[in-house]
């Protein structure tokens, strides 16, 4: 089986117990598979640095790496085992591209990883091992790297970036479902419809062409990983879900690539 690549957004970290209809989404997709990957590899802009680390562990589990949240989120957990095999592979694969990866055998899942994870797989039975984000990269970077790790997808792989298609979080507010800051439809529909005309020169002109873009993204962290997801899944895209969280966090989901 070739796998499809998944882009998440993975909001806030009270999304691991309200899963609104993002989580929902996640689970009816994973359950609506004939098959399970072999093993899962995820992009995630928490664990992000000057470069790029593979996570080598045999073991993994969650980093509660958030602060001021309700005491059950720091209950919760998510011990899939780690794939060293997997993690040489990726290293591999990024080397014949030029790139340098580094092993790291500390680095636990962080919540951008494991959060989303809860409802694709909950029983955290699927290895998993998390590469690290490339602060040194912009879209165009992001893409090739993505291109990259496309060969994982016929290796029984699920590759996933975890992000937010919008992550402003001075616009945040309260309650989950309160009405969306007005950048927000604007962008959302902006990316679904250059995803449906396939215009992936227009994709990482982001920047430039998307309405809202510095509002949606005061920091590009969070949609990098949109990127690493497209160059390795490639079109085409089918929306998962356009939900927006607390006004701000726009919760869009795709799959790249046929089933």
């Amino acid at each position: 089986m070739t796998w499809p690549v998944l882009f998440v957004s993975h909001g806030s970290p009270m999304m691991a117990v309200e899963p609104g209809r993002a989580g929902v989404a996640l689970a009816q997709w994973s359950a609506a598979l004939a098959a399970r990957p072999k093993a899962i590899l995820v992009v995630s802009p928490h664990w992000r640095g000057h470069g790029l680390a593979v996570t080598t562990r045999s073991q993994q589990q969650a980093w509660h790496d958030f602060g001021g949240f309700p005491a059950e989120l720091y209950q919760l957990r998510y011990d899939a085992p780690g794939d060293p095999a997997l993690a040489g592979r990726v290293r591999g694969l990024l080397g014949q591209a030029g790139y340098t990866v580094q092993e790291d055998a500390a680095q636990p899942l962080d919540h951008g990883a494991w959060v989303p994870l809860r409802y694709l797989y909950p029983q955290a039975d699927v290895p998993v091992v998390q590469l690290s984000l490339d602060a040194g990269l912009a879209a165009e970077g992001q893409y090739a790297l993505g291109q990259s790790l496309a060969p994982l997808r016929d290796e029984d792989v699920l590759i996933i970036g975890s992000g937010s298609l919008t992550h402003n979080l001075r616009d945040v507010r309260m309650p989950q479902d309160a009405p969306p800051c007005s950048y927000v439809p604007g962008f959302q529909a902006w990316f679904a419809q250059q995803l449906q005309a396939g215009d992936v020169a227009a994709l990482l002109d982001w920047e430039r062409q998307a309405p809202g873009a510095r509002l949606a993204h005061p920091h590009d962290d969070h949609l990098m990983p949109f990127y690493v997801a497209l160059g390795a899944g490639g079109l085409p895209a089918h929306r998962l879900t356009d939900e927006i969280s607390y006004g701000a966090l726009a919760m869009d989901a795709y799959q790249f690539g046929d089933r």
